[in-house]
Order: structure tokens, then C-alpha cells, then sequence
């Protein structure tokens, strides 16, 4: 050892340099980490007050646990987004035979209230409602409203001021009078600058006729394979007010499921939208639009019709989105308690799905759970889709399996597209409560530029989650003006290329998860960086490019190109 050095003070800065180091990391780690996605419950102070009614008297009738879509829609185009809850009806007559059956639609005050306008809209419904889609079917600039049902749809025209029209009889349908229609969405399957309307139907009921299933002591609700399967219909939009069903030409009727949530996208990139159809126990269909109006039911090829071990689940709520940027659409399905809830990854090339839920996480994360709608958005705006599920067992599984039916909504982080993290425990209190939650419908209904949620509750008070995550990211809102295209835009594709060189993708449907619609805008949240340039894709196949557009806002892009 040296006598020349002074070896007790190196020691000490090299202590000091470790701890310094230390420090520097645990810091570095800190700002690097996450914000925790939170949410608040707002909807009693808000004046959201509605409770879903399924009629359920001890008979175990099966349309008692299907109900409970949720629509959003900004009906008067103020800028707020306003809220439409299907309800159920008395059985076996399935009418609303007492105002607390009624549908309802509260319009949003644009000041964190909403005020009941069901009656001066016209819109309270006379039968046992399921679903909800919007679309401005007649490209009049206000959006319309289906409402599927049990044994009768209803089809309103927003007429722009403040009250909607039964045009009912408009819709032409040559499919049976008795369908149960769940789920529905609006999509321009022929890009001919009109929307259609696609249903989704589940299967054969009759009140009078309904297995019953258990013993005399202890009934209970039937397997979904007691019920023959229904096909789902499509309706082509004739550009005067009417629609022609066209589910026997275009190749949808040929396939018999038990339909429950749709979802729309180009799976492909052929500039057509196609569907998929999460079906209850048997297994999903995913219809290949083929371009000269026909589908081709590819599920099973594309490997999104099972689960990786060829069992199908009872699938009920579906989104399809990028939740890896690559500029493909991916897949997820939720489904019961043991069956796991499913993603499936859209490859570069083909049409050959890969199934990634046991590598992502949400496999095993899910397996406990029984999920009904859901969304995949970007709630802390990282540039990462995240997926938010609405959650509850069926109705009598406290009774038989001495396990509580109601349980709490989840939500799950994307972490850089490759693992999905459960973060439900740091999403607040409010998050936390467990329900019988049923539809889910997602919008930023403050305006503050982080997606909300607002879930429906079978047989108790409705939800609505404000998004509190404390994030200091950019967003980005694009709202759509079609003139070739279809007014609202739908099935359009925005790709946004940041300056940090990342590539973000995202598509126009409100389409999404389980009997339930949402917004159309096309949101995109953007991490710290700033906006390149954005691309747009019109249904038709025009093309529009903005340059540096300014974040933190909701940009209104107006078609300009010709086809």
C-alpha cells in the first residue's frame, strides 16, 4: 500500500460518489415512472341519475342479464358529449309499462352537469331495450340513434332541434320480427359516402316457451346452448331515409351465432371495413368485407374465433385497435369467469392473427373475471392504448357458487405495446367499488383531454368516471367532417407521426365493446412530444395530410380531396 496516498479519503468520495449515483437513478427512475390512471366517481353530484331495471321477478327469464348498453352522443352539437341508457321492461309483455323503465338521454350542460331531456327528446323507448349505436345516418350533421331490443329495434332521426323521429318503418327489414338484438354499430361497408347499420342478434326467446333449468327448488338461468342462434342482420343505407336488409346477398345471414358485442375496422388495409361479432360459447365471427358488398366469414382462419386451445368463450364486449403501433388493428375480447379475456395481435402481413394474451398478461390477469363492455384507449396519453374493462358475474353466482356477483371495474396499463399492467389498486377509491356493471361508453366528457368512461349498473345507480390521471402529456382530438365520405367519418384512419420519431394509428367508429357506443372522435394521446405531421384516410381511399398541427386540442378536419 502506498504511504503516498490518502486512502480513508478516497474511500469517502467513493462512498459519496456510490450514494450520489444512487440518488441520481432513484430520481431518474421517479420522473420516469408513470402517473397512476385514477379516476373520480361523479356521476350522483353530476345529476347522472339513472338506474338500469331488468325486471327480474324470480323467473329467471335469459334477457334479464343481457341489458345495460350506454350510448354517447352530443345530440345539439354544443361540444359536450351527452349521454342515451337503454332500460328494460316488464316480462313477458316487454313493455315500459311505468317511467322507471323508460331509456333515458341527459344532455351534458357543458358545466359538470347533465339534465334529463328523455321526454322533450323523444326518446323513452316502448320495449325491453338491450343496445345503443350512433351515427348520422342521413349526413345532416346531427347524429341518429338505434336502439336495439327484444323482439322490436327503434330507429330515431335526430331532427336538430332538440327532439328525435320514430322512422322506424324506414328500416326495411326481411329478417325474423321476434329477433333479440343485442348489439349494433354503424359503419359505410360499400364506401358510398353513407352509413349502414349492422345488428347483432343473439338468439331464439320466448317468455312462454323458455327452458327452465335447475330444480323446482333451486332454478336457475339456462347455458346460452339451451337457445338456437340467430345470424345478424345488415342494413344498406339507400340515401333517402330508408334501408334495404341486405344480410342474405352480402353473406351475413349464412352464419348462425349467438352475437353480443361488434367491432369495425380494416383488419387489412384494403381500404373496406370489416366486423367482427363476439359470439356467446360458440365461436366469434370475423366477417372480410370483400369490397363489392359480401362479407367472408374468416374467423377461424384468422385465428381469432377461439382461444388458443380451441375453446370458445363466451364472448360479449370487443374493440379493435393498434395497441402496439404498428399500424395494424388488434383484437380484444372479454369473456366469462375461467374463459379469460382474449387479444389477439394483427400480423404485418395477412390475415393470420397472433393470440398474445398469455404473453402481454392478460391471460392470467383475467381468468377471475367476467367482462362485459370495454374500450382500448390511452387514459394517461403515453401514446399507448390501454384497455378499461366493465366488470360483474352473472346474476346468481352469490347464490351457487357462494361468491359475490358484484366485482369492480379494471383497468389495464399498456406498457410500451408488449404487457398489459394490471392498475386497478392505485385508480382511486371511487374505482374500487364493486357493482354489477353491464355497458361501458367512453368520451372526454369534460373536455380537459383525458377519456372518461360512464358505466351502467344492473339494478343500481349508473357511473361516471372523470379521468383525474395527473399526467403532463400531450393529446390530440380529431373530429371528422366527411363530404364525400360519410359525415362523421367513420372507418376513417388517422396516422400521426411525432417528432420524437414515433408513429401513433387510430380509426373513426363508435362501434365499441358491448352494446354500447362512444364517441367518433379519434383520440391520441402523445407523451411530451409534439405533432410532426398527421395523415388522414378517408373511406373511398382520399387522402389529406396536416403539417404541424398544435397539440392539446380537438382539431376539425373538413374533407377536401376528391375521390
Amino acid at each position: 500500500m502506498r504511504p503516498d496516498i490518502n486512502w480513508d479519503l478516497l474511500y469517502r468520495l467513493a462512498i459519496v460518489s456510490i450514494l450520489s449515483a444512487a440518488l441520481f437513478v432513484a430520481a431518474a427512475g421517479s420522473a420516469l415512472a408513470p402517473p397512476p390512471i385514477r379516476f373520480a366517481e361523479v356521476a350522483a353530484k353530476s345529476g347522472l341519475n339513472f338506474t338500469l331495471k331488468n325486471a327480474a321477478a324470480g323467473q329467471f327469464h335469459q334477457i334479464e342479464l343481457t341489458g345495460g348498453g350506454v350510448a354517447v352522443l352530443d345530440y345539439n352539437n354544443d361540444g359536450c358529449a351527452d349521454i342515451f341508457f337503454t332500460n328494460g321492461a316488464a316480462i313477458p309483455s316487454l313493455r315500459k309499462t311505468s317511467p322507471e323503465f323508460s331509456n333515458r338521454l341527459f344532455r351534458n350542460n357543458c358545466d359538470g352537469t347533465f339534465t334529463d331531456v328523455t321526454t322533450q327528446a323523444g326518446v323513452a323507448g316502448t320495449g325491453y331495450s338491450m343496445g345503443a349505436a350512433v351515427g348520422d345516418f342521413d349526413n345532416d350533421g346531427f347524429p341518429d340513434l338505434f336502439v336495439a331490443g327484444v323482439h322490436g329495434n327503434t330507429l330515431y332521426r335526430n331532427l336538430g332541434n332538440g327532439r328525435f323521429e320514430d322512422v322506424t318503418a324506414k328500416l326495411h327489414s326481411a329478417g325474423p320480427a321476434d329477433a333479440w338484438s343485442v348489439s349494433a354499430g354503424w359503419l359505410d361497408y360499400d364506401n358510398d359516402g353513407w352509413l349502414d347499420l349492422f345488428v347483432s342478434n343473439y338468439v331464439v326467446w320466448d317468455a312462454a316457451t323458455e327452458p327452465r333449468c335447475g330444480s323446482e327448488e333451486r332454478q336457475f338461468y339456462c347455458h346460452p346452448r339451451a337457445y338456437t342462434g340467430q345470424h345478424g342482420q345488415l342494413f344498406h343505407n339507400n340515401h333517402d331515409g330508408t334501408f334495404t336488409d341486405v344480410s342474405e346477398r352480402s353473406g351475413i345471414a349464412k352464419h348462425i351465432g349467438k352475437g353480443m358485442g361488434v367491432a369495425f375496422a380494416d383488419i387489412d388495409g384494403d381500404g373496406f371495413t370489416d366486423i367482427f361479432v363476439a359470439n356467446d360459447s360458440v365461436r366469434g365471427f370475423l366477417f372480410h368485407n370483400l369490397g363489392d358488398g359480401t362479407f367472408r366469414e374468416i374467423g377461424l382462419e384468422a385465428g381469432v374465433a377461439l382461444r388458443e386451445d380451441g375453446y370458445a368463450v363466451a364472448g360479449m364486449g370487443a374493440d379493435l385497435r393498434d395497441y402496439d403501433n404498428d399500424g395494424k388493428p388488434d383484437l380484444v375480447v372479454s369473456g366469462i369467469i375461467n374463459d379469460s379475456f382474449l387479444l389477439f395481435h394483427n400480423p404485418a402481413k395477412g390475415l393470420q392473427f397472433d393470440d398474445t394474451a398469455q404473453r402481454t398478461g392478460l391471460l392470467l390477469g383475467t381468468r377471475q373475471f367476467t367482462g362485459w363492455s370495454l374500450g382500448m384507449y390511452d387514459f394517461d396519453n403515453d401514446g399507448y392504448k390501454d384497455i378499461f374493462f366493465g366488470l360483474s358475474h352473472l346474476a346468481e353466482l352469490d347464490q351457487y357458487l357462494g361468491r359475490s356477483s358484484e366485482l369492480p371495474n379494471h383497468v389495464f396499463r399498456n406498457i410500451e405495446g408488449k404487457k398489459f399492467e394490471d392498475v386497478s389498486a392505485t385508480a382511486g377509491p371511487d374505482f374500487q367499488r364493486a357493482a354489477m356493471h353491464r355497458g361501458v361508453a367512453f368520451a372526454d366528457f369534460d373536455n380537459d383531454g383525458r377519456v372518461d368512461a360512464v358505466v351502467s349498473v344492473l339494478n343500481g345507480p349508473a357511473k361516471l368516471f372523470l379521468n383525474r390521471t395527473d399526467t403532463k402529456s400531450h393529446w390530440l382530438a380529431v373530429k371528422l367532417r366527411g363530404v364525400h365520405a360519410n359525415r362523421q367519418g367513420l372507418g376513417a384512419k388517422v396516422h400521426v407521426h411525432l417528432a420524437d420519431g414515433r408513429d401513433l394509428y387510430n380509426h373513426s367508429t363508435t362501434a365499441v365493446g358491448y352494446a354500447s357506443s362512444s364517441e367518433p372522435l379519434v383520440r391520441f394521446g402523445l407523451g411530451p412530444s409534439a405533432i410532426q405531421w398527421l395523415e388522414l384516410s378517408w373511406p373511398g381511399g382520399a387522402t389529406q395530410r396536416v403539417d404541424h398541427p398544435a397539440a392539446d386540442r380537438i382539431l376539425e378536419i373538413k374533407e377536401v380531396s376528391a375521390k
